[in-house]
């Protein structure tokens, strides 16, 4: 996928059982982003998938590539402890 053409999503976690991991870049529920408190996620796509189209999922928040990595350095997205754990 092309970053710049992508657009990211921060969705709701009770909606992940309504998504067709067929139609986004992440794999499964296994492989996506979320957030420290586990109550978002994020997707990203290049083309609008159908769930989010026909109002099945609605994004909390859309992004671009720059604005999905400046919201998961925030501390809702990444925990500073793993940080200055790293070895």
């Amino acid at each position: 996928m092309n970053k710049a053409a992508e657009t990211y999503a921060t969705i709701n976690i009770a909606d992940l059982p309504n998504i067709d991991f067929s139609q986004v870049g992440e794999t499964s529920e296994n492989t996506i982003r979320k957030s420290i408190n586990e109550s978002q996620f994020v997707l990203k796509w290049d083309g609008t998938p159908s769930f989010i189209t026909d109002g099945t999922v609605t994004p909390i928040e859309t992004l671009t590539h720059s604005e999905a990595l400046a919201l998961m350095s925030t501390s809702d997205w990444s925990d500073p402890f793993e940080k200055d754990n790293e070895f």
